[in-house]
C-alpha cells in the first residue's frame, strides 16, 4: 500500500517543478531538501529532551532558567555559528513557594479541596490564610455592577469558560483570559480578599493552569488564584445550590529583580550582512510541568533552523541570528533588552520569525509589520505559497509574537508560526507540559517549517 502512494506523491512533486520557473524549481528541491534533513538529522527533539527533563521549568529569575541559559549557548557553540553571546537582561523573579490551599469549607455538598495554583506575580496570604464567602461572576464588568457592596471581603470566583466555538483556540484564549489577566485588580477595586479564575482550557480535566497575573498601579494587591475547570464546574454547581465559602492559602511572592540573559547566536551575511533575520523562541518557562510546548519547542524549533542550514552547507545572503528571549511569561525583560539593544545599534530586522505556539503539526505562518510597508512587502511573501503549500502551509495576514512585536518599528516584516492549535491550551502553563506531550515528528516539521521561510526570505529578500 505505501509504494503507490509514494509514487503518486513523487508523481504531483514532478508536474509541480514543471509548472515553475527554473528559479521557483530550484527553489522547490533546496525546500525538499531541508524537509529531509529535518525529518532525519534533526536534532530538536533530543534537545528538547534535555531542556525538560534535565533542566525542567524555567521560571524567569530561577537557578533553573539560568542552567538552561548555559545549556543552549553550549549548544549553538558546537553549532558552527560566527559568534554567540549572551545578552544581559533584568528579569522579575516571583517564587510560588509550597503547594496551594483552597478548600471549599462550608456548603450544601461539604467541605472539598480544589485543584488550584497561584497565579504568576500573585501576592502570597499570610501564615492564617483567608476564609470568605465566594461570589461567582462571568466578567470583569460583572464585578463593577456588583460594586463594594457585592464584594467587599468576599472571594471572586471568575467562570468565564474559553469560547469552544472558536475554531482557533487563541483567539477562544484572547477571549476569555483577561479575567486572569486584570480580574484580582478588578475585584480589590471593590475591596475583594482574593480572586479565583476558572483555567484557561476548553478541555474538562484536573489540571489548574497557571499565568500572568498584573497589578494595576494604585490598586490593592490581593492573592489571586486558578482552579482547574473540573472544580470550577463543581464550585459554580455548589454555589447553584447556595452559599459556600472558600479557605486559600498561598505562600508565593516576588523575590525583588534578578540579572539574566537572552541567548544569541548568528551567521553573518555574504553579501547583506545588515539585514538581518531573526528566529525565536522564549526560554523561560512557567515552574510547573517541564515547559515543553511552551515555549521549550520554540527555542529548539530556532536552533534547528541553524543546523539543518549548517548541514546542507547553505551560505546566506544575510545574516541569519538565533534569539533565545528570556522572561516573556512574566515581564517581557529580554525582549524589552533585545529591543533597545537593536535600537541603540541602528540594526534592521528585515524578517523575525518566533515559534510560541507549541510544537504540534505545522499549519503556517501569520504575518505582521508596519503599516507603512506591510502591503508592499507582503505581496512578496505571499508569492511563495506555491513553495509551500505542498507541505500544508498557509502565509496569511495576523500577529507575530511577544517578544519580537517590539521590533515593529524597523519596518521589516515579523511572521508568528502557527502549528495546529486545538490541543495546545490543554498543556498550557500546567504540570501536563511535558516532554510526553510533544510528538517528535511533529516538532521537526515545525523546524523545517522555519527553515524553509527563513531561506525564502534570505534568498529573495523582501
Amino acid at each position: 500500500m505505501k509504494r503507490p502512494f509514494l509514487l503518486t506523491i513523487c508523481f504531483l512533486f514532478a508536474i509541480s517543478l514543471n509548472s515553475f520557473s527554473q528559479e521557483e524549481n530550484q527553489d522547490a528541491l533546496f525546500i525538499r531538501q531541508i524537509y529531509d534533513q529535518a525529518l532525519t538529522n534533526g536534532q530538536c527533539y533530543d534537545w528538547l529532551t534535555h531542556l525538560t527533563t534535565k533542566i525542567g521549568g524555567r521560571l524567569a529569575g530561577s537557578p533553573q532558567s539560568m542552567a538552561a541559559v548555559e545549556y543552549t549557548k553550549q549548544v549553538l557553540d558546537t553549532l558552527g555559528m560566527d559568534k554567540v553571546w549572551l545578552q544581559p537582561c533584568v528579569v522579575p523573579h516571583w517564587n510560588r513557594g509550597d503547594k496551594e490551599t483552597v478548600r471549599v469549607t462550608n456548603s450544601a455538598l461539604g467541605s472539598m479541596d480544589l485543584n488550584a495554583l497561584a497565579l504568576g506575580n500573585s501576592i502570597g496570604t499570610d501564615d492564617e490564610g483567608i476564609i470568605a464567602e465566594v461570589i461567582e461572576v462571568q466578567s470583569l464588568e460583572a464585578v463593577e455592577k456588583l460594586g463594594e457592596a457585592g464584594v467587599k471581603g468576599k472571594i471572586i470566583f471568575y467562570n468565564r469558560p474559553m469560547n469552544p466555538k472558536q475554531i482557533r483556540t487563541f483567539n477562544a484564549y484572547g477571549g476569555a483570559v483577561d479575567q486572569r489577566v486584570f480580574g484580582a485588580s478588578k475585584a480589590a477595586k471593590f475591596g475583594a480578599v482574593a480572586v479565583l479564575v476558572r483555567s484557561m482550557t476548553t478541555k474538562l480535566d484536573d489540571f489548574p493552569h497557571t499565568g500572568t497575573l498584573v497589578y494595576e498601579e494604585g490598586t490593592t494587591k490581593i492573592p489571586g488564584l486558578a482552579i482547574s475547570t473540573n472544580d470550577a464546574e463543581k464550585l459554580s454547581t455548589i454555589l447553584k445550590k447556595g452559599k459556600a465559602s472558600v479557605y486559600v492559602k498561598t505562600n508565593c511572592g516576588m523575590m525583588g529583580d534578578k540579572p539574566s540573559y537572552n541567548v544569541i547566536g548568528e551567521i553573518k551575511g555574504s553579501t547583506h550582512p545588515d539585514e538581518i533575520i531573526l528566529v525565536g523562541g522564549h526560554l523561560d518557562s512557567w515552574d510547573v510541568g517541564q515547559g515543553a510546548h511552551d515555549d521549550g519547542a520554540g527555542c529548539v524549533h530556532a536552533m534547528d533552523v541553524i543546523q539543518i542550514l549548517k548541514r546542507l552547507n547553505y551560505q546566506p545572503k544575510r545574516t541569519i541570528r538565533c534569539v533565545l528571549f528570556m522572561n516573556e511569561e512574566n515581564g517581557q525583560g529580554g525582549a524589552i533588552a533585545y529591543m533597545e539593544e537593536s535600537n541603540k545599534k541602528g540594526e534592521y530586522h528585515l524578517g523575525a520569525i518566533e515559534s510560541d505556539a507549541g510544537g504540534f503539526t505545522p499549519r503556517g505562518f501569520t504575518a505582521d509589520g508596519h503599516e507603512s510597508i506591510f502591503v508592499e512587502k507582503f505581496q512578496k511573501v505571499v508569492e511563495w505559497l506555491p513553495l509551500v503549500e505542498p507541505y500544508g502551509l498557509f502565509l496569511e495576514k495576523g500577529g507575530s509574537g511577544a517578544d519580537i512585536s517590539r521590533l515593529k518599528s524597523q519596518k521589516g516584516l515579523l511572521f508568528g508560526f502557527r502549528p495546529d492549535s486545538q490541543r495546545y491550551f490543554d498543556y498550557h502553563h500546567t504540570a501536563a507540559d511535558r516532554i510526553e506531550a510533544v510528538n517528535q515528528r511533529e516538532l521537526e516539521l515545525g523546524a523545517a517549517s522555519m527553515t524553509t521561510l527563513v531561506y525564502l526570505l534570505d534568498k529573495h529578500g523582501l
